[in-house]
């Protein structure tokens, strides 16, 4: 019995003194939820930025705790301020939904545009929608298809058709239908159905 207390206190200890961000990612792809959120929030009160973010996830996704938006929010922010574009991404999400806080579109482009700078694709996607729809910013088909392309070229399947879209109809750019054929078949053959419905009504149109 002693040996086992011993022991038992020796894995405690370590969880709290001597855990790295990869035991809690180790601990929460096993499913060991509670394990992983303790590793995280020392580490994440400590200023590790991606112990912060993964926090931040869980209260999101109500994983080893309570799901809570504001908490959420509250560990996106302290890592989106040091820079993280994950963070910057997820918060943006949260401001678009009005998840655990006042929507708010212009402050989802604020942080977009970080993220997006940073070379993430999805926020760079979303920042293109944004321009291209005009929510929550002056409707702006070049700056959307400046950041369309930048996804696009990156493999993102849903940039890829609206940027066929763009060259189809001519929004921000000289219309060309066998550019836009070309970006509905890279959406396509990414699995994108939009972009194959696409495709083949242009090309039953002798485009």
């Amino acid at each position: 019995m002693v040996k086992k207390i011993i022991l038992g206190f020796g894995i405690f200890a370590t969880l709290l003194f001597g855990a790295t961000l990869q035991d809690g990612l180790n601990a929460f792809e096993k499913g060991d939820y509670k394990t992983a959120f303790t590793i995280f929030e020392d580490l994440a009160k400590k200023g590790d930025v991606e112990a912060q973010f993964e926090l931040g996830m869980m209260y999101a996704n109500g994983e080893g705790v309570r799901q809570d938006d504001f908490k959420a929010k509250e560990w996106y922010e302290k890592a989106a301020s040091q820079g993280y574009d994950d963070a910057q991404y997820n918060l943006g999400i949260m401001y678009y939904n009005g998840d655990g806080v006042r929507q708010d579109y212009k402050k989802a482009i604020e942080l977009y545009e970080k993220a997006a700078s940073q070379g993430h694709i999805k926020a760079q996607y979303n920042l293109g929608y944004m321009y291209h729809s005009g929510e929550g910013v002056r409707q702006d088909y070049k700056k959307a298809i400046f950041w369309y392309e930048k996804a696009a070229k990156k493999e993102n399947i849903k940039a890829q058709n609206n940027l066929g879209n763009m060259y189809e109809n001519g929004y921000g750019v000289r219309q060309d239908f066998k550019i836009a054929k070309e970006w509905y078949g890279k959406a396509c053959d990414g699995g994108n159905q939009n972009g194959c419905d696409n495709y083949k009504i242009l090309n039953q149109e002798g485009y």
